[in-house]
């Protein structure tokens, strides 16, 4: 890198002149003075540009503030490698960004884990589960029973083309990542900005976390924030600013459904609004939300969504649990052979919330509980209550009178009446008309039977959405998430029944 050069400025050169004549000082001294050679201090007297640590020694010896005297123009400097800078703000910001996103607690784990030490690949679906179509409810309900008369119970996920999550962020700019509570979807994120952080992602870029429903709470515009954020790291906005011009950035938005609907629209419009940028708009961008939480789409994203673990996967999770937590027991193992016994278990371990569940109870007990009942209890009550109440996640109430307990109620009506026609999977119409049915009687209900219908979808959004109980299956189609919810549902109706019935 060249040297940085300075002249003087006119009236530089006054006050050189002058305190060069006060004092009697010929240019022969100035210039053995300052170790430089005559012809030197001539060019600076004349107003032209002469090496920084001569101006500074000039001044020096007579006395003067060099920023006085300095025209303070340089000498363009040779143009940094874009990636040299890249390197370089990550490696500012790695200590507090690996701080941030390496580290997770979940449930009731008693200390934080590193990422690394836990975490599972993801795999990504290429389409929205939601968005696909079905000819007939009927024959797929037939599909998923073998010849026996039994459910497949993971059967309807086995058929869906999937990518690794890694693979998904590499081959797309601009991703909508939609999931089930509890699918992993942040863990996931965190995951990529520390894989950016190691130099794995072919574009290099620098990664920045950020939590939406954080930022909807500061009420600032979001690239002010991104700007802020990178401040915070210690890293300036002049640093930044052109890589982030050039798109070398890798925004990483969390949690668009933890955004309260009074901000949602101010923060989808901002968001749309950077990738509208014809500058910053080239940088890479992913935004996580739980699927039906919103009835919207971004210009310029693909839309994919954050699969059910499979069966590797699962394993995988376990062996890595346990490696941390209980190695010397081998408990992975026994943990694996129980659950080949248990198909119904099985199902609830396709989630990664559920199955961090199951690991926290088997090291405890090394067991699933032996009141499977209690087990899908707590399922229950994690994904009703919990988990957004360990993370402190205020959510849009839809209908405020519907309590925990009386969506437990819903949910028991729900789940007897589809089981009593014979039915995992039934028409949404059918679980709005069961709605509808069920909240008309709670306090300040709807009159209006058209408030009362809206009303219904409104609810069952909310349910899919915040706590993924129901889920929609394919377009109008919906069932449990977990047959063995609705068996525990069932069951939980009968047992609440008058004995006279």
């Amino acid at each position: 890198m060249g040297r940085r050069t300075l002249k003087a400025s006119a009236e530089g050169v006054k006050r050189i002149k002058a305190v060069m004549k006060r004092r009697s000082l010929s240019q022969d001294f100035l210039a053995g003075s300052a170790g430089c050679s005559r012809q030197t201090i001539g060019k600076l007297l004349k107003g032209d540009p002469v090496d920084e640590d001569t101006l500074n020694a000039v001044c020096g010896e007579l006395k003067l503030d060099v920023e006085e005297v300095a025209a303070l123009e340089k000498s363009p400097e040779p143009e940094v490698d874009l990636d040299d800078r890249v390197n370089n703000i990550r490696n500012k910001i790695a200590p507090q960004l690996q701080k941030e996103c390496g580290t997770m607690r979940v449930l009731d784990m008693v200390q934080e884990i590193g990422l690394g030490e836990i975490y599972t690949d993801v795999n990504i679906l290429g389409s929205l589960t939601n968005h696909r179509y079905v000819p007939s409810l009927a024959e797929w309900n037939e599909q998923l029973f073998n010849g026996l008369g039994e459910f497949d119970r993971l059967g309807w996920s086995r058929t869906e083309e999937r990518v690794s999550g890694l693979q998904a962020v590499t081959q797309n700019g601009k991703l909508m990542i939609w999931g089930k509570p509890g699918a992993g979807k942040t863990t996931f994120l965190k995951h990529i900005a520390i894989s950016a952080m190691a130099g794995q992602l072919a574009t290099n870029p620098i990664p920045i976390f950020l939590s939406l429903k954080d930022i909807a709470e500061r009420r600032e515009e979001l690239l002010k924030q991104i700007q802020q954020k990178f401040t915070d790291y210690q890293v300036s906005v002049a640093e930044i600013q052109p890589l982030l011009e050039q798109g070398r950035c890798l925004l990483l938005l969390d949690g668009l459904d933890e955004v309260l609907e009074k901000d949602s629209k101010k923060i989808r419009e901002q968001i749309q609004a950077v990738t509208d940028h014809p500058q910053y708009g080239q940088n890479q961008i992913l935004v996580t939300c739980r699927i039906a939480a919103k009835e919207y789409l971004f210009k310029g994203f693909r839309d994919v969504e954050v699969a059910d673990f499979n069966w590797e996967q699962i394993e995988c999770f376990v062996g890595k649990w346990f490696t941390v937590h209980d190695a010397k027991d081998k408990k992975a193992e026994k943990f694996m052979a129980k659950l080949k016994e248990d198909e119904p278990i099985q199902e609830l371990a396709s989630s990664p919330l559920l199955l961090t569940l199951l690991c926290l109870i088997f090291g405890e007990i090394n067991d699933f509980r032996r009141n499977r009942a209690e087990l899908y209890e707590e399922g229950v009550d994690i994904l009703l209550k919990k988990w957004d109440g360990k993370r402190d996640i205020e959510r849009d109430q839809i209908y405020r009178q519907l309590s925990p307990k009386r969506k437990e109620n819903l949910l028991s009506l729900i789940a007897f009446e589809t089981f009593r026609q014979g039915n995992i999977f039934f028409k949404q119409k059918t679980a709005e008309s069961l709605i509808e049915g069920f909240i008309q009687n709670l306090p300040e209900a709807a009159n209006d039977p058209e408030a009362l219908r809206l009303d219904s979808e409104q609810v069952l959004k909310a349910i899919e959405a915040q706590h993924g109980l129901l889920v929609a299956r394919a377009k109008g189609i919906y069932s449990f998430s977990h047959l063995t919810f609705q068996e525990y549902f069932v069951a939980r109706k009968i047992a609440l029944r008058p004995s006279s019935e």
